[in-house]
């Protein structure tokens, strides 16, 4: 009996993650909220009456995509700002580990960009919650460093805040690259390298 349910849990497993990825592949061209049900269970091969046992919505299916986009990226994002090495070690790895995200996850991250602003608002609200956690734990590694000294909360919590946004803005400027030629890669490094500068020469001196 318990190898029965094993294989039906892992074909409902199954079945639920082919409907993430074909909603993933049609959102290349339209936002969700332009997204039909009967557009997926198409592209699933199923019907739409099987879309209800995995989502209650089209905004439900968002809001796991962002789960599946976001999710996973937790650890990238605080070995982005660990306090391991230098000011200018630190911004290259910041730089090199998004640019090998955007390479990796384009959809994801294009599904991102859209949709932070987009017209449904659950899936807003779950980027955003999905943010907030991120800046906790960007503060979190920020207060290690010896330079977060007399640093108040709400301050460290703004720095965080500065590198997310920071981080998504490097995201999408590569995102625009990824059919360009190296050299445009190259001048989106710079201005993400001289951007991430410019945060953390005010990170010195605030204090003052």
């Amino acid at each position: 009996m318990s190898h029965t349910l094993g294989i039906r849990q892992a074909q409902k497993q199954k079945t639920r993650q082919a409907f993430l990825d074909a909603a993933l592949a049609l959102l290349e061209e339209q936002s969700l909220s332009s997204l039909g049900l009967r557009e997926v269970t198409r592209a699933v091969g199923v019907a739409p009456t099987a879309f209800y046992r995995h989502f209650r919505s089209t905004a439900d299916l968002g809001v796991a995509l962002v789960d599946e986009a976001l999710g996973s990226l937790h650890p990238m994002v605080r070995t982005t700002v660990s306090t391991a090495g230098d000011s200018e070690e630190r911004i290259t790895r910041a730089i090199e580990l998004i640019a090998h995200h955007v390479d990796s996850h384009p959809a994801h991250v294009r599904f991102i960009a859209r949709e932070r602003h987009g017209g449904v608002q659950p899936v807003r609200e779950a980027i955003q919650s999905q943010l907030a956690r991120f800046a906790e734990e960007v503060k979190a590694e920020l207060a290690k460093d010896p330079q977060a000294e007399g640093w108040s909360d709400d301050d460290l919590l703004m720095l965080a805040h500065l590198y997310v946004d920071q981080m998504l803005i490097t995201a999408s400027l590569f995102l625009e690259t990824l059919e360009g030629s190296e050299d445009e890669r190259e001048r989106v490094s710079q201005i993400a390298t001289r951007q991430m500068r410019l945060i953390s020469i005010g990170r010195r001196h605030w204090l003052d």
